[in-house]
């Protein structure tokens, strides 16, 4: 993002910015720089504030003062994470050091920017935030989708796919019922032939089930076709 970046350019349409800082020079300073190059921005003077705020469902970013009054910012990332929030997080302190700064990077900071800082550097860092957050609903999305057309095949489907279906306890079941379950399907095979999973999926050499790998899955298939 350079200075004459926007919020309404791909991926960043609707694009917001927290900033909680309890300076309100600061909030004001980074509010009006925002606003500069056409992010939409809410400042908050607590992070109490804050957590009132209405979960959004746009991409965003927050940009976390160090030093708050009562819980620092590094205590709120860290509870932010507890409660599974997966903002991106970029702090701004005038009163940092390495160790705080290493800190908050191991915890998933985007950056960690030392007041005075160059109005480009936290631009740059605002871009790279909300990027990270793009990317992430993207794939939130992609997983959910799939989740979604998943639920909709049927058992047969999800094998010609390569998805078995079979978890570990579920595996047990499978070698007691399937001889049965064929027969039903193809009187000509026999009730006592062994099935797919006794063949490919175990007992192995411990004496345990397989399981269903990438290859058993392949060979799988290859048994339930025949």
């Amino acid at each position: 993002m350079n200075g004459n970046s926007s919020s309404n350019e791909p991926g960043f349409k609707g694009s917001i910015v927290f900033v909680v800082d309890d300076d309100a020079s600061m909030r004001d300073a980074l509010s009006n720089l925002l606003r500069s190059v056409g992010i939409r921005v809410e400042t908050f003077a607590s992070t109490a504030e804050f957590l009132r705020q209405p979960k959004t469902e746009c991409p965003s970013c927050l940009v976390l003062d160090v030093r708050l009054q009562g819980a620092s910012g590094l205590d709120f990332q860290a509870q932010l994470a507890e409660s599974d929030s997966n903002i991106p997080i970029i702090f701004i302190t005038g009163h940092g050091d390495i160790e705080m700064s290493v800190k908050a990077m191991k915890a998933g900071a985007v950056d960690f920017l030392a007041k005075p800082f160059r109005e480009q550097n936290l631009l740059d860092a605002v871009s790279a935030a909300l990027q990270a957050d793009v990317r992430r609903r993207q794939v939130e999305q992609q997983f959910s989708d799939l989740h979604a057309r998943y639920q909709t095949l049927t058992v047969r489907e999800k094998r010609g796919h390569g998805f078995c279906g079979h978890g570990a306890d579920e595996q047990a079941n499978c070698r007691a019922d399937e001889p049965e379950r064929n027969h039903r399907e193809d009187p000509s095979r026999p009730r006592h032939e062994k099935n797919v999973c006794q063949v490919v999926c175990g007992p192995g050499p411990d004496g345990r089930s397989i399981g269903h790998g990438a290859e058993s899955m392949r060979v799988h298939e290859l048994k339930a076709d025949k």
